[in-house]
């Protein structure tokens, strides 16, 4: 988080009380809402969040053992705020901003100590910085002043600070720390100095230009969510599901082959086993969109369920707040949060100890304001600046609800605000049917959005597909009860052909390996083949079923049918192969009305 000059020779207030996390103050008068300070002798970084008088109440971002009455309280004078500069790709923080890898090498490969502090960006590395304004522009808030070549696939844009304008007076180009000055503006004011590495407040959305309608979907190379359930770029999206039912699954998968430039994921309250994965898998990963290093692109936020509650709080808006930064240079950004259920846990506890007055379940009555105010925080924009660059940030939120009750206020107050709803069914779970995305309950609001998209960059009949496949999957639902009851001889044959595309839909197009390199990612293109495919035996069967020669038997046993388990696995197929399938189903179809 941001640092300070301060020394802490003086102290501006004292313990009063400490109840777990949270810690009591007196002498806090001049102090202000959100204001970091630091906690005892040890000076444990804490965050005012309640003010009453000269009494603060001030949640501690590390363990309290050992504080008690009567120890110092110290004020830095600053918000809450994160380091942006280059540096933050590649990186791994706890929740509070704190490098995972640099504390490791001071602490050694154990828990980390409390009081242990580390800069989030390398102070001393140089940044060979390119500058593309020059002395006499004019800028204003979010104008580009230069770039930083940070990992091998991303540029980073050197910009203005909100709040900020004036007349370049001095620019240079050459290799500089994050602290160097780069630029210096003259404006109303005097002269401003602008170096690399800006602060940002967490709980304050980055300011933007405007917010633009989403048009455009994220392409995850996922068949259940590109094809039925899609997401915006600019979006916000759940899944909430059960224990096992496959949600971090689901976000790992859409973090490696999503068509987004930047990924941001964090890991807030989840257990240690879960977290552990993602941070030894993904530096190993090659990103599929541009064959370099997953991490090249990526920041981790780790705050696993045995770190310090507050913290856990603090992640969401700490990796919300870079992702904007990154939103605001022109990137597309998808940020995975797994799990909001956490972390509203953690607002549920802080509030307790506040003794706020208790919502439904011992929430804070505020949990669906907060909610809308971090989901709210997506979307496509116009950033600041003179050029009109546009940037996006998809937000997709893991909801853990307990049971898979989705009732409960956190799934509750989660659905009211996102409009892509990933239903993961434990009953498919169980199946090993993944990802167990249930389509008789998920949904999309975005769909409608993408028809325009999906006639230019796919086919003019993708989502006319899409929408009859949904149906004959919401068809045989109603089928297989009336085969529980009176079994599968009191169907007719139009039925019957219902039950066996709508099995096809399930096993070979819904049900999709994500640890198969070859199943993992299907491009657009591929699925509206696989689907045309699969439903050309739908159209070509419907008028010749209920003739009175046609024998079902023999059109479950035709050879193009036990092709379509295959159909995932022809990577080599293009839009003529899948039509040539089409018209053998068609053909074989036809030939078995005498």
């Amino acid at each position: 988080m941001e640092t300070t000059n301060t020394d802490f020779t003086t102290a501006t207030g004292v313990i009063k009380r400490v109840t777990g996390p949270l810690v009591r103050a007196t002498g806090m008068g001049k102090a202000k809402l959100y204001e970091v300070v630091r906690v005892s002798d040890e000076k444990l970084m804490g965050e005012i969040i309640e003010l009453h008088g000269d009494e603060a109440a001030i949640q501690v971002y590390e363990e309290t053992a050992g504080i008690a009455p009567g120890d110092p309280v110290y004020r830095t004078g600053r918000t809450m705020s994160v380091a942006l500069a280059p540096g933050l790709l590649e990186s791994i923080y706890d929740g509070v901003q704190r490098p995972l890898k640099t504390i490791e090498e001071v602490a050694g490969n154990q828990y980390i100590k409390r009081g242990i502090e580390a800069d989030p960006i390398d102070m001393q590395k140089k940044w060979k910085f390119n500058a593309t304004a020059k002395v006499g522009d004019v800028v204003s808030a979010g104008d580009v002043l230069g770039e930083v070549q940070e990992t091998s696939v991303i540029m980073h844009k050197v910009m203005v600070p909100p709040g900020m304008s004036g007349t370049i007076q001095s620019i240079q180009s050459g290799d500089f720390t994050v602290t160097d000055e780069v630029v210096v503006l003259k404006t109303d004011d005097g002269t401003q100095s602008v170096a690399m590495l800006q602060y940002w407040p967490i709980r304050v959305a980055r300011p933007k230009a405007a917010k633009i309608f989403p048009t455009e979907p994220l392409r995850t190379g996922g068949r259940s969510i590109d094809t039925f359930f899609p997401i915006a770029k600019g979006g916000a999206g759940s899944i909430p599901g059960p224990f096992g039912a496959g949600k971090t699954v689901t976000q790992q998968g859409i973090a490696k082959y999503c068509d987004a430039e930047i990924i941001v994921y964090i890991g807030c309250g989840e257990r240690g086993n879960e977290m552990t994965e993602v941070l030894s898998e993904f530096p190993h990963l090659v990103d599929p969109n541009t064959g370099e290093n997953l991490m090249k692109r990526t920041i981790l936020i780790a705050n696993t369920s045995n770190m310090p509650v507050a913290a856990r709080e603090a992640s969401v808006y700490t990796g919300i707040t870079i992702a904007e930064y990154y939103r605001d240079m022109g990137y597309n950004v998808a940020l995975m949060a797994d799990s909001t259920s956490r972390w509203a846990e953690a607002m549920r506890e802080i509030s307790g100890r506040l003794e706020e007055m208790p919502g439904e379940e011992g929430y804070p009555a505020y949990l669906s304001s907060r909610t809308a105010e971090f989901y709210e925080r997506a979307g496509i924009v116009t950033a600041l600046g003179s050029d009109g660059r546009t940037g996006s940030l998809t937000v997709i939120g893991a909801v853990s609800p307990p049971g898979g009750d989705l009732s409960e206020p956190v799934s509750q107050a989660t659905l009211r605000v996102t409009k892509t709803f990933w239903s993961l069914d434990s009953g498919l779970a169980y199946k090993k049917h993944f990802p167990s995305i249930n389509w008789l309950t998920s949904y999309s609001l975005y769909a409608p959005n993408f028809k325009d998209f999906w006639a230019r960059e796919v086919a003019p009949d993708f989502a006319d597909y899409r929408d009859a496949a949904l149906k004959l999957l919401g068809e045989e639902s109603k089928l297989i009860e009336i085969v529980r009851l009176v079994g599968m001889e009191s169907l007719s044959a139009s039925d019957r052909l219902i039950l066996e595309v709508a099995r096809m839909l399930r096993e070979d197009y819904l049900f999709q390996d994500a640890f198969s390199p070859d199943d993992a990612y299907t491009p657009l293109k591929r699925q509206y083949g696989m689907l045309k495919s699969i439903m050309t035996f739908y159209d070509a069967g419907l008028p010749v079923v209920n003739t009175p020669d046609f024998e079902f038997e023999t059109f479950s046993s035709m050879k193009c049918i036990a092709q379509v388990a295959t159909l995932k696995e022809q990577l080599d197929w293009e839009v003529k192969d899948f039509e040539a399938y089409q018209a053998t189903v068609r053909d074989e179809i036809n030939s078995l009305v005498k």
